[in-house]
């Protein structure tokens, strides 16, 4: 696993110094459009609805559309603007009890490594967390977006589990729920029983997802039976071309913003996928610098040109003296002769 976010638990005075990995990863298997006649891709362009025009990436920004219909455009200098917590901290708000917690919050998991050559203030907190039977809830920062999350343990690791923000989830307002009965206490009973009676202990391992079970083989079917549904690739698709283009120009921006910044101690770059966009380069500028470089090619080849004209020009000259001094020697041979 690679890490995707490097920094420091403040746990009171205490900085633990941690890396964090995704915890989970889904095992669906994924499809793409293609053309039903060849198998080609489909491809999507950035098309603007006012003028038509496909947009590049460098020239799109954000919009909110209002109730009202207002659209307001916010740029890259609007959102620097916005309070965001330390970026390289995780800090401990406070610790509640964990049945409080209500699960429909959960969100994402992430491990936590300790990130240290002495890991003794890692297992103290993981200690400490288990034998209270208590969640420590923190911010944490991602992706320049603050997160509540829950840290708790499991078999001494801690794990991070980003929580969703109470008005994130929906009241659960139906008409239907006002008609139902109370059950008698016979029915609770024989519920109770059948409860009962289908009662075990939880194991994952003991549940399959039949579903891509049998897509997995659908597919591999497909595969060796061959015929007008199978293509032949030059080289396997691993995913949409686009998406692959703004991963490298995010990844060169953090390099940039990396390199220019100072880096907290027990931090490194930060996080290994921020989804930032580049800094915007003005269609005037980039006109001007086209037009510098063309000058600029011209003034070299025009060098080129004068110099190479002067090179052929001065060849006899350098000739002339070499043909005297050798003219100059035979003679004297002859004289000596």
């Amino acid at each position: 696993m690679r890490s995707i976010w490097k920094g420091s638990l403040a746990f009171g005075l205490v900085n633990v110094p941690v890396k964090v990995y995704s915890a989970t990863e889904s095992h669906d298997i994924k499809f793409h459009q293609v053309h039903a006649k060849d198998g080609g891709r489909i491809k999507y362009q950035r098309v603007c609805t006012e003028c038509g025009e496909v947009v590049p990436y460098q020239e799109i920004d954000k919009a909110y559309d209002s109730d009202d219909g207002e659209r307001v455009v916010l740029t890259d200098e609007d959102f620097e603007k916005l309070p965001a917590a330390e970026k390289h901290e995780i800090p401990v708000l406070q610790f509640v009890p964990t049945e409080q917690i209500d699960p429909i919050l959960f969100e994402k998991s992430y491990y936590l490594e300790p990130d240290s050559s002495s890991p003794k203030a890692y297992g103290l907190l993981a200690a400490t967390l288990e034998q209270s039977d208590r969640t420590a809830l923190v911010h944490f920062t991602l992706r320049q977006r603050t997160r509540l999350a829950a840290l708790r343990t499991r078999d001494g690791l801690l794990i991070l589990q980003t929580l969703l923000w109470p008005d994130e989830v929906r009241a659960a307002e139906f008409d239907s729920l006002d008609k139902i009965e109370k059950p008698k206490q016979r029915e609770l009973a024989m519920a109770e029983t059948l409860v009962e009676s289908m009662s075990d202990d939880f194991d994952p391992t003991e549940f399959t997802d039949e579903y891509q079970v049998e897509l997995r083989t659908l597919i591999d079917e497909a595969i060796a039976r061959g015929g007008e549904k199978v293509f032949q690739v030059a080289e396997p698709d691993t995913g949409d071309e686009d998406a692959e283009v703004l991963d490298l120009v995010a990844a060169l921006q953090r390099s940039v913003d990396a390199a220019g910044k100072k880096v907290p101690t027990g931090s490194s770059d930060g996080d290994a996928d921020d989804d930032e966009k580049p800094k915007k380069t003005p269609a005037k500028k980039t006109t001007s610098k086209s037009s510098a470089s063309k000058s600029s090619a011209k003034k070299t080849a025009t060098k080129r040109t004068t110099s190479k004209s002067s090179t052929a020009k001065k060849t006899p000259a350098k000739k002339t003296p070499a043909k005297k001094a050798a003219a100059t020697k035979t003679s004297g041979e002859r004289k000596g002769a």
